[in-house]
Order: C-alpha cells, then sequence, then structure tokens
C-alpha cells in the first residue's frame, strides 16, 4: 500500500499544476487530498448536471471546504442533450464528452493544463463508456495509473483522516433509469426524492431505480430485513408514492453496484 501511495504522488507531482474532477465522492476527495500536498497549484472543479443529487452537490462544496482546496462549480445542461436523453448503452460516453469539456475549458480558463478524474482500478472491470470520452479528452486517471483499487482507497483515506473514507459509492441519477427508457427530469426527481427518504429512514447503500411508474428498491443486504417491520415497509411505501411512482418493489439480491448494465 504505501508503495502504491508513493507510486501515486510521484505520478501527480509531474504536473505542474492539476484540475481534478470533483464530486465529493470517495475516490475525488481521496485524489485531490493527495494533489494538495503533491502539486504546486490545484484546483478542483464540479460539474453541477441535473444527473447530480442536491446531497452529492452539498457535498462536494462541504468537502472541498475540509480538504482545504480551491473549489469551483460550473454547470451543465446534460438533459438538452437528445444522445444523452435517448439513453442508449453509450449514454455516459456522450455524457462525459460534454462534462468533460466543459472541465477542459473552465481549467484553461483558470490556466490549469491537466484534468485528472478519480476512476479507480475496480472501475475497469465495469462498462464504463465514459473512459473512452475521458481519454478522447486527454483527462487522466492518476488513482488507475498507480494501480489503486477502491478498498485499497478507502484504507488510504481512513489513514488521511479524510471522512469520506466510508462513504456509500456515488453514481449519476441517470444510472437509476433503464437503457432504452428516455430520461426526463421528472424521473430523476422521483429517484432523487425515493433515495432521500430512504436515507432518512436510516437505509445506507441505497438505489431506486425507476422501471417506468414501479421503483425497484437496492439496499444494503443486511438491511432488507428491516423492511419485514409492517409500520416501516407502509412508511416506505408512501414515501415512494409521494415521489410520484405507483408501485414499489424491493429486489432482494440488495444494491449491486451497475446492475443495470447486465441488460447489455
Amino acid at each position: 500500500m504505501p508503495d502504491k501511495l508513493q507510486i501515486l504522488v510521484d505520478k501527480i507531482k509531474r504536473y505542474k499544476n492539476l484540475a481534478v474532477a470533483f464530486s465529493g465522492g470517495v475516490d475525488s476527495s481521496f485524489l485531490a487530498a493527495v494533489a494538495k500536498d503533491s502539486c504546486d497549484s490545484v484546483v478542483a472543479i464540479t460539474v453541477k448536471s441535473e444527473f447530480q443529487s442536491q446531497k452529492e452537490a452539498d457535498n462536494a462544496v462541504r468537502m472541498a471546504e475540509t480538504i482545504g482546496i480551491r473549489h469551483v462549480v460550473v454547470t451543465a445542461r446534460v438533459l438538452a442533450d437528445p444522445e444523452v436523453v435517448q439513453n442508449t448503452n453509450e449514454r455516459c460516453y456522450f455524457c462525459k464528452k460534454a462534462i468533460f469539456s466543459l472541465l477542459k475549458d473552465k481549467a484553461e480558463a483558470l490556466g490549469f493544463e491537466t484534468i485528472a478524474h478519480g476512476a479507480n482500478l475496480d472501475d475497469l472491470s465495469d462498462y464504463r463508456p465514459g473512459f473512452r470520452a475521458a481519454r478522447e479528452m486527454g483527462v487522466v486517471a492518476p488513482l488507475i495509473e498507480a494501480e489503486l483499487t477502491k478498498s485499497e482507497i478507502r484504507d488510504c483515506s481512513r489513514a488521511m483522516g479524510l471522512e469520506t473514507w466510508n462513504m456509500d459509492a456515488q453514481s449519476c441519477l441517470a444510472t437509476r433509469v433503464p437503457y432504452g427508457e428516455g430520461i426526463t427530469m421528472e424521473k430523476l426527481t422521483m429517484v432523487e426524492n425515493g433515495e432521500r427518504a430512504l436515507y432518512d429512514l436510516g437505509f445506507t447503500r441505497v438505489r431506486v431505480r425507476c422501471h417506468g411508474d414501479m421503483a425497484r428498491i437496492e439496499l444494503d443486504p443486511g438491511s432488507v430485513d428491516r423492511l419485514l417491520d409492517k409500520e416501516l415497509r407502509q412508511t416506505v411505501v408512501e414515501a415512494m408514492k409521494q415521489a410520484g411512482f405507483k408501485y414499489v418493489a424491493v429486489d432482494l439480491e440488495g444494491y449491486v453496484s451497475g446492475s443495470m448494465n447486465r441488460s447489455l
């Protein structure tokens, strides 16, 4: 582990300055914290779009303050792109292409030559068309170059005192909508409100997958048994209906990262 961390530091030091694509999650917070201590000049840039929940947007601002890094927020209107809205299996590519283009423009305007994103080694095992967009735009992935896994990043983050070390994995709200179903602001809002309600009830590792007017809830497997409580179960049902769903289902397999990619 220390060897990989040193490799990461050495790779980051190659850059005169560095702009970090910053979501405030486990990976980008770790990358930003290491970069802050390794580069002469660093800025964290967050792209706020319709695919990012307000909870995550607020957390990005808070984590940038906690790390003590310069932070800039830019806005993207991804739902204005028909290729994103159509939600084919290439949606992530078109979305990331637009986002990295914004990041590049903002970074250049601020005087930063290199952009890095927080992809880790484990991400390579899943379907990630957005990585192609990153390569095309010249965005580097230092965590992958250092061969750091998610578990190792969490361990390093904990040792560094970063509160994100045990944070739930983040992903954009568009991943809650099955490929082939058009993405609308209404669906994204339903998902965000449904997930917020579950978090407020004390659930962790939550996903509300939007299948038309049905919410398919994925929870940490250890939390599924909580729904045996009739009162809590009814509260969850009512929360999903208030969010806009007509039907509510619980996936007995529990939370599975990238479960929507099974249709590919």
